[in-house]
């Protein structure tokens, strides 16, 4: 029903095949859309960039955020290369383990720091660097998770941290909305990531979601990959500022 054909889309955050980004990814491509891809470091490069390659990346570099210059040199890479970009996928999200395994009220000024850093600051940060380059509007997306409105057990201090992204997301859209450039949320709900592995209890989260879901089912990567393409389409131009639950209706239950 749409397409992303000679789109030209840059995502961060996969890791492995079972990141989101990498649903996000696989369903940009397939809708038309030509990609770049980031890897964090030489660590993970081996396990992404065979990932990029299967889908024909045309740009494939490391990306640190919190390495000065990294974030330029990427989209200075997609200026060169394309002249400009449609979207972004931002799927990236970082605590220290000691602060996130403890209190909230606990949390370390520089581990709380850190996380709003790599995990919400970068996000305006790449906004920054892609608005220039988004001349005639794009799709800025970002990944949430319901622990931004309610406390998950265990979710503890990216409870907060994901709350700031949402807002920051509502504003982006708000200042953005008349270059027709849209910027919104991505929450799906528990779903095996690296990144969520880092959770404790996270199994226990996993079958509570999928026992008190309607659908008695948890989203899948790729079930997130088919919403981010759809709102980089034509035919939502006229959505932005959302939190979009992929969650199979559990974010609705009590």
């Amino acid at each position: 029903m749409f397409s992303l054909q000679g789109q030209k889309a840059l995502v961060v955050g996969i890791a492995n095949d079972q990141s989101i980004a990498w649903g996000c990814a696989k369903a940009l491509r397939v809708q038309g859309a030509d990609l770049a891809v980031t890897w964090l470091n030489s660590k993970a490069e081996p396990h992404v960039r065979p990932l990029a390659e299967e889908l024909g990346a045309d740009i494939q570099m490391p990306l640190d955020v919190s390495q000065a210059g990294d974030m330029e040199a990427v989209f200075g890479a997609i200026a060169q290369k394309w002249g400009r970009l449609d979207t972004l996928v931002h799927s990236i999200a970082f605590a220290p383990k000691a602060d996130l395994h403890g209190r909230v009220i606990d949390c370390s000024p520089e581990g709380f720091g850190l996380a709003m850093d790599v995990s919400v600051h970068s996000f305006l940060r790449m906004i920054r660097l892609a608005e220039p380059l988004m001349t005639e509007g794009g799709t800025c997306l970002s990944v949430s998770f319901f622990g931004s409105s309610r406390v998950v057990r265990h979710y503890n201090m990216m409870g907060p941290v994901k709350a700031a992204l949402e807002s920051v997301v509502r504003y982006a859209a708000s200042e953005l909305g008349e270059k027709g450039i849209r910027v919104h949320a991505l929450s799906p709900g528990p779903l095996v990531t690296r990144a969520a592995s880092g959770i404790d209890h996270f199994d226990e989260l996993l079958a509570a979601a999928s026992d008190r879901a309607p659908t008695h089912q948890l989203a899948s990567i790729a079930d997130v990959g088919a919403v981010a393409a759809f709102l980089a389409s034509p035919e939502a131009r006229n959505l932005t500022g959302g939190v979009h639950d992929i969650d199979g209706g559990f974010s609705i239950t009590a």
